[in-house]
């Protein structure tokens, strides 16, 4: 991990602050592979500029096409 890297990572409940929602919202982003997470102490962290890119796709299930 480069230096840059490490002073980016910040913990799933600040990521949750930034963003607004859950803190388990991200635990599932990062479950899903919609954000990646970095394993610190055995802490699961992730990086301060990925969330702030992070878009948020539709919610839901997608409609059927007719």
């Amino acid at each position: 991990m480069s230096t840059n890297l490490i002073s980016d990572l910040i913990s799933q409940s600040e990521a949750a602050r930034l963003r607004g929602c859950s803190r388990q919202a991200i635990s599932k982003l990062v479950q899903n592979g919609k954000l990646r997470g970095y394993e610190v102490a055995g802490r699961i962290l992730v990086s301060r500029t990925e969330v702030e890119r992070f878009q948020a796709g539709k919610a839901g299930r997608p409609k059927k096409e007719e």
